[in-house]
């Protein structure tokens, strides 16, 4: 399986912050969802493959080539959480400033994404809503046939409609097999409906990188009385939380054995795995 995406070491520091030698690789044909706390160094990891910011060490390869490569720009659609163009353009004004920049341009595609999507080809910018913003610039993305995605919050600010049919528009995208996203969000209930992929990151290190279903069936969560919790068992629990009538908190299912059969177990979610490891700071 080839990858698409692989990161070998990336080093970058700021005042406050540092991306820790940070090593991934994301595999040709999947939806991989990039996620973590905000802060955490989702869009600086964003912004050095694109070259937006100068690493101070390690490599980036897109597709086996040094990401610097000009020639990657055809294959790379790109969506930011605020896609910028000017106000007084209309979607037709953006296809005359983005065409030139990229050979497989299909006017065709594009304006089938504006009609697919409910806009007017003659809006301005500055009068449309977020989402509609949003949907413009996922237009502008797929309309040069890109081969990888990189998508940083394209959900977010959007209510629940808007984020099933951006999800919709990925799924649609994804059918062709050579195709690979990219999404950055801290929205996990999205990446839980469509991701095969996940790439976790906490405070600048990367402390899973593997398919959604292993990191997903690897916990539970479990819930007791007070007398539910035996010694041995309280380091094993992840972000413990206790209370006057009991505790709750996350753990392997593989260490499950040894607790009474009046404790509780469920099944956890993505936001569940985040929220439990930020208290704990582990490698998954």
């Amino acid at each position: 399986m080839d990858n698409v995406i692989e990161i070998c070491s990336l080093r970058k520091e700021y005042k406050n912050f540092m991306l820790d030698n940070i090593s991934f690789s994301v595999p040709s044909g999947f939806l991989c969802g990039f996620i973590g706390e905000n802060g955490a160094g989702k869009t600086t990891v964003l912004r050095l493959i694109l070259g937006m910011a100068r690493k101070d060490g390690g490599s980036i390869k897109l597709f086996g080539k040094n990401a610097d490569d000009v020639s990657l720009k055809e294959d790379i659609g790109v969506l930011f959480e605020q896609p910028y163009f000017q106000e007084d353009w209309t979607p037709i004004d953006v296809e005359k400033s983005m065409r030139p920049f990229y050979k497989k341009w299909s006017s065709k595609a594009f304006h089938q994404y504006l009609e697919q999507f409910s806009l007017d080809p003659e809006q301005k910018y500055k009068t449309m809503s977020r989402g509609m913003k949003m949907k413009l610039g996922m237009a502008v993305t797929l309309a040069h046939d890109a081969k990888l995605l990189l998508l940083d919050e394209p959900t977010s600010g959007l209510d629940p409609a808007g984020r099933e049919e951006m999800l919709e528009i990925l799924r649609a995208y994804m059918v062709e097999e050579d195709r690979t996203v990219f999404f950055s969000t801290h929205i996990t209930s999205d990446l839980e409906k469509i991701a095969d992929y996940i790439i976790y990151i906490q405070n600048g290190r990367i402390i899973y990188s593997g398919r959604k279903d292993e990191l997903i069936e690897k916990y539970c969560l479990v819930k007791g009385g007070t007398g539910d919790l035996p010694q041995a068992k309280r380091k094993q629990v992840i972000g413990l939380r206790e209370y006057p009538v009991g505790f709750d908190g996350m753990i392997e299912i593989k260490d499950i054995a040894g607790f009474p059969g009046s404790v509780i177990t469920e099944t956890v979610s993505l936001d569940d795995i985040m929220v439990r490891m930020s208290k704990e700071g582990e490698v998954l």
